[in-house]
């Protein structure tokens, strides 16, 4: 039996971290999409998340903090790390970046990598839950593995109800695209500052903090940050990208104005034309054309901005499943 209780209230987030202090998983409300949360430190609760979500044990996990301090206190941020915190945090941008002696993280969080994926979310549930237990938190998507993220308390009780004991219900998710990965392991070492995941901070805006990002190299067996498996935030059904109108027996992802469609399911991203707004609905929109159980065609989405996290999400929904690790 999994309990929901409201992510602004104070009781509840007193009850939810009890749960966490024992070792369980509580679903927690952030500006990106809903995370499964475990006490970081405890090794047994960290299991946990990935027993419920048949996660693979290679794939690292994101740690959760609630202040610089604290980050500082798990991971040698250095020179660039610092000024991308003091610009982003509390905010969509995870910074992974070497792991200090003694950082008290479980081992399986790093999936025995010697560098720490760290973010300090915007998201008062989840922060209120770190200063409750004075532990960092980790906390992925609270979704199967590979499966679509969650951005209301709904989706998660659609994929882990019955898995773990808490949903704390925020709401929709004001983002609703995971964070921005970049890693500043590389800058410490006298290397180049890299782009590991495009996501709900731009490209653009941590550029003009580092300049020119580089693009790591991502082996989906061997990830060095979350969301970096070929096929990933997947549906059921197929998807066909950057087609301009749907085929029979298609529904349609649109983006931008109404387009001239009749015989078929259309939901909108955004029919603004804004990459915000599409970025807020991906999640539900992909959901809700998966329920119809036919092939979805997606519009072109802009490479630009937010665009570029959106198109990330999509590619690996659409990949080959074949093969998945």
């Amino acid at each position: 039996m999994t309990d929901t209780l409201p992510a602004h209230d104070s009781d509840a987030l007193d009850e939810a971290a009890r749960v966490l202090a024992r070792g369980g998983l509580v679903a927690v409300p952030t500006e990106t999409v809903y995370g499964l949360a475990a006490d970081a430190t405890q090794g047994e609760a960290v299991a946990r998340i990935y027993e419920a979500k048949g996660r693979p044990r290679f794939n690292p996990l994101i740690v959760h903090v609630d202040s610089l301090e604290m980050a500082e206190r798990l991971v040698e941020l250095g020179e660039t790390g610092r000024a991308l915190a003091k610009a982003f945090w509390p905010g969509p941008l995870t910074l992974v970046a070497p792991m200090r002696d003694g950082a008290g993280v479980a081992s399986l969080v790093t999936a025995g990598l010697d560098t720490l994926a760290v973010r300090w979310p915007d998201s008062p549930a989840l922060t209120g839950l770190i200063a409750r237990l004075g532990h960092p938190l980790a906390a992925p998507s609270a979704n199967r593995s590979g499966a679509v993220s969650p951005t209301t308390a709904a989706h998660v009780r659609d994929g882990l109800g019955g898995r773990i004991e808490l949903i704390l219900d925020g709401g929709a998710c004001r983002i609703g695209v995971e964070s921005t990965i970049v890693s500043v392991a590389g800058d410490l070492a006298g290397g180049a500052t890299a782009l590991l995941r495009p996501g709900g901070a731009a490209r653009s805006a941590i550029e003009a903090v580092t300049g020119p990002l580089s693009a790591a190299h991502a082996d989906s067996h061997r990830p060095n940050a979350p969301g970096q498996l070929t096929s990933h935030y997947a549906p059921r059904v197929q998807m066909r990208l950057n087609a301009n109108l749907p085929l029979e027996g298609e529904s349609f992802l649109a983006f931008g104005p109404r387009p001239a469609v009749v015989g078929c399911e259309v939901v909108n991203l955004s029919e603004r034309s804004d990459l915000v707004e599409a970025a807020a609905n991906l999640f539900a929109a992909m959901r809700s054309l998966d329920g119809l159980g036919r092939p979805i065609a997606v519009a072109p989405i802009p490479d630009t901005g937010l665009g570029e996290a959106i198109n990330d999400r999509l590619r690996r929904a659409a990949a080959d499943r074949t093969n998945t690790p």
